[in-house]
């Protein structure tokens, strides 16, 4: 039976609560069919709203797209053991929703941190993938870190000066300093003049322990236990077809991109222009139409 949720743009056809490790969490189905799209959203403590409500509108002619709020986010449980904060448990929730709701072989679609979380399942997982889209994320964090601190440098040495003292004493509350995110946030996070309000929700609805744990104080800096995650020696090993997406001014940029890209045995690469890291929402017509195209390309024989 499915609730009628206030903010949700369109109403999930079905809604089940699956019992993974660490609690329970909500999904979300829209549409029927043995074809299913599966989303993986950012964060790492995002609820899923801006994922859900703005893929949702794919589902139909055979197409089912999934996801769901992560443990610890929206409407899933919040427990408060930090151990439950790795990428190897989410990974595992992953497929345990997935086999929870009966899903053969899916299209895993992973945004960002989701992106992180998707090639970790597709390594340990294999067999419940069909299709792999790698949306504006990356296989080597220490990479991106190089990539993020070339970011920072075009702010200036001054400003990139007083960023590194400010996160040294651990003082990256300052206003100078979160003015400065703010500069980086409007160049490679979003370029929108007004955020959807599916994303404003799941900013809103950030979990920051999960986040703090995970990746570290903001979009820049990595102190979490993720820091040193690097998967592109195995990626290889991930044998099903694979779509690169990445905006021309992403954070996770498109070097990180390449990486990913030559060590896919089966992968095509798409750089959106004029977009940054929300390229669904910064350039939603070619980017729907380069999504819609792979998934056709790729469905399953009748």
């Amino acid at each position: 039976m499915t609730q009628n949720l206030p903010g949700l743009e369109r109403q999930p056809d079905a809604m089940e609560r699956i019992s993974v490790d660490g609690g329970t969490v909500q999904t979300y189905s829209f549409g029927s069919g043995e074809e299913v799209l599966f989303l993986a959203n950012g964060g790492p403590g995002l609820p899923c709203d801006y994922m859900r409500d703005s893929h949702s509108h794919l589902a139909g002619n055979g197409l089912r797209v999934v996801t769901w709020d992560q443990l610890g986010t929206g409407r899933s449980d919040r427990p408060t053991d930090r151990a439950l904060w790795t990428i190897e448990r989410y990974a595992r929730e992953l497929e345990q929703v997935r086999t929870g709701l009966g899903l053969g072989p899916v299209h895993l679609l992973g945004q960002s941190w989701g992106g992180w979380l998707a090639i970790e399942y597709a390594l340990t997982f294999p067999d419940g993938l069909r299709g792999l889209i790698l949306s504006n994320t990356a296989g080597d964090l220490p990479h991106l870190v190089e990539e993020l601190n070339r970011l920072r440098a075009a702010l200036g040495s001054e400003t990139v000066t007083m960023m590194v003292r400010r996160e040294a004493e651990g003082t990256t509350d300052h206003p100078e300093y979160k003015a400065a995110v703010e500069v980086l946030n409007w160049r490679h996070v979003h370029r929108l003049e007004t955020i959807p309000p599916a994303l404003q929700r799941s900013i809103d609805g950030m979990v920051f322990d999960i986040y703090n744990t995970m990746q570290g104080p903001n979009e820049f800096v990595y102190t979490g236990n993720l820091k040193d995650w690097n998967r592109i020696p195995d990626m290889g090993r991930i044998a099903c077809p694979a779509f690169i997406i990445v905006g021309q001014h992403d954070e996770l940029t498109p070097a990180c991109a390449m990486r990913m890209h030559h060590a896919l045995p089966d992968s095509s690469i798409k750089v959106f222009k004029d977009a940054s890291h929300s390229t669904c929402f910064e350039t939603p017509e070619p980017y729907f139409e380069a999504l819609t195209a792979f998934l056709q390309a790729h469905r399953a024989a009748p």
